[in-house]
């Protein structure tokens, strides 16, 4: 096997076809592509930019690396990165067994089996990406985001192809309010990105801090103290870049359309039948909501 070509062991329950699924699901996302049913994606593994492209293998992905200059620490680095994107090294039958005892989606344990959060490990675009999609559709936050990228964030060229990664705290503290309305982000979303961006920067936020607190409400906390964030887009980024557990994205429109759909709940303001179905979820009320999500995809089965 070649310098540039990685075997990841994949020794759990995993889904290739589902992780693809959800990195494809027909929006305009410029931080990755896939083609051949394979992903290619831009990173930054110990700051230096790299196009990777997983495929999949029996037993395996992988992972080559198709522009980029590796050095002896490099596919370390690799496997961990993408480990923590799909989280492979997570054990789901705890979570597939509590599914199986729920009548109402029991089926999701069979038909989304190896599905998997994909993460967004940067915190920093974790936060910005949840910022520019409140109250708003996600076709438009998926616009916002690419002119965000193209304008601020580097890319690598493969195949005279441009593979986008996002921009750094650094370069966004220094945006201009008014470059940002221009891509149509709003006034508030504008300054909240910009003012996130300067927290990072000044070292005042960071996946650091937030790991050194004590629990996941002690980090909701800190993050809700901060301008533009609430505490939907405090724990969609703690659920996709810290993978917090226990995170609820509170109101967040998709999930309460599958409680509705699933006859779990009968109305969406109800907000304390919400809380006693996630009491019953506990320690995978992340993976819950995210398979919620991937229910809304596909018809539901007769229960």
């Amino acid at each position: 096997m070649g310098d540039n070509i990685i075997s990841l062991a994949i020794n759990s329950t995993f889904s290739f076809s589902e992780c693809l699924w959800f990195l494809n699901r027909n929006y305009d996302d410029c931080m990755h592509s896939i083609v051949d049913n394979r992903i290619l994606k831009a990173v930054l593994i110990d700051e230096k930019p790299f196009l990777l492209g997983i495929s999949q293998k029996p037993g395996s992905l992988e992972i080559e690396i198709l522009a980029g200059e590796p050095d002896s620490e490099t596919s370390s680095a690799v496997k961990t990165y993408v480990t923590e994107w799909l989280d492979l090294g997570r054990n789901l039958q705890p979570f597939y067994q509590l599914l199986n005892q729920h009548s109402q989606l029991s089926y999701m344990a069979e038909e989304f089996e190896g599905l998997r959060i994909i993460g967004i490990p940067d915190l920093f675009e974790a936060l910005c990406w949840s910022i520019t999609g409140q109250q708003i559709n996600l076709t438009f936050a998926y616009k916002l985001k690419r002119r965000l990228v193209e304008k601020y964030g580097s890319q690598i060229e493969f195949d005279n192809e441009i593979f986008h990664i996002f921009p750094s705290f650094q370069v966004l503290a220094g945006a201009e309010s008014n470059d940002l309305r221009a891509m149509q982000f709003s006034a508030k979303k504008a300054e909240y990105i910009i003012g996130i961006a300067k927290l990072f920067t000044d070292g005042k936020l960071s996946t650091e801090i937030l790991m050194s607190l004590p629990d996941l409400e002690a980090r909701q906390k800190m993050l809700m103290s901060v301008k533009g964030i609430g505490i939907w887009t405090a724990n969609y980024a703690l659920m996709k870049s810290l993978k917090e557990q226990s995170s609820i994205p509170y109101g967040d429109s998709g999930m309460l359309q599958a409680l509705l759909l699933h006859n779990i709940i009968m109305d969406k303001k109800d907000n304390e039948k919400v809380q006693n179905f996630f009491l019953g979820m506990t320690g995978w009320e992340s993976y819950t909501v995210f398979y919620l999500w991937r229910s809304l995809a596909k018809k539901l089965p007769q229960v």
